[in-house]
């Protein structure tokens, strides 16, 4: 009998790869412990800019104040006996009052366990949402305008639980492949590995500023098919992550028929679709149903499982672990397993279940708590969009650093040619060309981003993924100085 070892636990999540937290991260937060005892005399900065992850309230952005209180008097109802103190002294509105007393009444105790696949009534205002009835103000665009049902969507742990789930039931051994965009958010190859799975990769087009190309899709599914791989799913991120690319309603569409004619389940990541700031997000749902309605008869196969979360856009809540998928076409007795499946774990937690409600239902216009609702939301938003472009300019003005213009979701993902002597000096390290920079970066900065190679990048391409969450533009000066002074050191 021996211990645990690496060599004896699963090799599978030994293989397993999730770049956002890796090495880059745990030395960010070595610098950050340092700065907090004051031993910084060493350091060239002051602060720690984690721009390597969508953690939106660790870089300052504040909670939504209608969410967090109801939320504190879910948490502690107790508050609610004294209701003249919390509208007197406290500042809170009666809606707010009101949605805690009505959210209580479903839940009972946020404390206890829910249904297995979430707490009813909040299903049912996530499939008003999905039918556009629960929009803050009536004049601006609506989600889908179809029906929804609320047997069919299953609150979950964060967006990335529901993806586990469906992995989970989709895939079975290693001959199941996976399409999965490239670059991609790395919990898919992460999850696919510790699966034993098949990641079938498919670039994006960054020369058409990461657009999805179905041409390139069927390429990679064909060669899948010829290599024995059991193509099953397909993943979209949209908008994307790390690129940030939105997708027009004719590639969405597209998608949809490619998945309708390889009988391909569609799994839409969807967790950014508040977060465009160049034309409009168009929901897989939308399309799907929209293909139904225009073509009797066609598209009725199609599986989609579309996610949503918390924890982007302008809520931000990523603690709550709040999120929720919506299956459409998928057989009942596959449904029944992915039911039994969430059932193993009893239930997403029903504060983040709350959490989601509330994203879903946020105040409407006319009620107490809407003007700073929306002044708080809309603020979020103009900041983000603010801070990109301005990360956007920089890049513009930075040697041999090309990037596309913002489009959405929370990230740049800059192209960076880096010279051949730095290449050389990487290698040594035993590290990737954009790995070594980026760690250059983070030693000279404090600013923590995530080398391209841990999203996936074409051979010969170099790229690192970037927030823009954090506050101000210093940091981003403080890049520009370090490309430049790193350039000058490789030349």
């Amino acid at each position: 009998m021996t211990r645990l070892n690496i060599n004896n636990i699963n090799p599978n999540v030994v293989e397993a790869k999730y770049a956002v937290r890796g090495e880059l991260a745990v030395k960010s937060e070595e610098y950050r412990a340092k700065i907090r005892k004051g031993e910084t005399k060493d350091l060239p900065f002051q602060q720690v800019i984690s721009a390597n992850i969508g953690n939106p309230q660790q870089l300052d952005q504040k909670p939504i104040t209608f969410f967090r209180q109801v939320l504190s008097l879910l948490e502690n109802p107790l508050l609610l006996e004294k209701k003249e103190v919390l509208t007197e002294h406290l500042g809170y509105k009666s809606d707010v009052i009101e949605r805690a007393e009505s959210l209580l009444s479903h839940v009972g105790s946020v404390g206890a366990y829910s249904a297995s696949a979430g707490v009813p009534a909040i299903k049912e205002s996530i499939a008003k949402f999905l039918e556009g009835k629960s929009f803050p103000d009536p004049a601006k665009s609506q989600r889908d305008g179809f029906a929804a049902d609320p047997s069919h969507i299953y609150l979950s742990g964060g967006a990335s639980s529901g993806v586990n789930t469906l992995l989970n039931i989709i895939c079975a051994g290693p001959k199941t492949g996976i399409l999965v965009p490239i670059p991609q958010y790395p919990l898919y190859t992460a999850s696919l590995s510790v699966l034993n799975a098949t990641c079938v990769p498919y670039y994006l087009d960054e020369h058409a500023n990461w657009g999805t190309s179905l041409e390139t899709i069927k390429e990679s599914y064909e060669k899948a098919k010829k290599d024995g791989i059991d193509v099953r799913a397909i993943v979209i991120i949209n908008p994307g992550n790390p690129t940030g690319a939105s997708l027009s309603e004719q590639d969405v569409s597209s998608v949809i028929k490619f998945a309708d004619q390889e009988k391909l389940v569609v799994m839409a990541d969807e967790v950014y679709q508040t977060n465009v700031f160049k034309g409009t997000f168009h929901s897989f749902r939308s399309s799907l149903l929209k293909l139904q309605k225009e073509n009797p008869g066609q598209y009725q196969g199609v599986e989609l499982a579309s996610l949503h979360s918390v924890s982007k856009g302008m809520v931000g809540e990523c603690g709550h672990r709040g999120g929720y998928f919506e299956l459409i076409g998928f057989e009942p007795e596959v449904e029944a397993e992915i039911y039994k499946f969430v059932s193993i774990t009893l239930c997403a937690p029903v504060v983040g279940q709350c959490l989601v409600e509330l994203m879903v239902n946020p105040p409407k216009k006319g009620d107490p708590s809407f003007e700073l609702y929306n002044q708080e939301y809309t603020g979020i938003f103009e900041g983000l969009k603010k801070r990109a472009f301005a990360l956007y300019d920089a890049f513009q003005h930075m040697e041999g650093v090309e990037c596309g213009e913002p489009q959405g979701s929370m990230y740049l993902f800059p192209t960076i040619q880096l010279p051949a002597k730095a290449a050389e000096a990487a290698k040594k390290e035993g590290r990737e060309a954009d790995e070594f920079y980026c760690m250059r970066m983070l030693e000279a900065t404090g600013v923590c981003v995530v080398p391209g190679s841990g999203f996936g990048q074409k051979e010969g391409s170099l790229h690192f993924r970037t927030t823009f969450l954090a506050p101000g533009t210093e940091w981003v000066g403080s890049i520009q100085k370090f490309h430049q002074e790193f350039m000058d050191e490789f030349r």
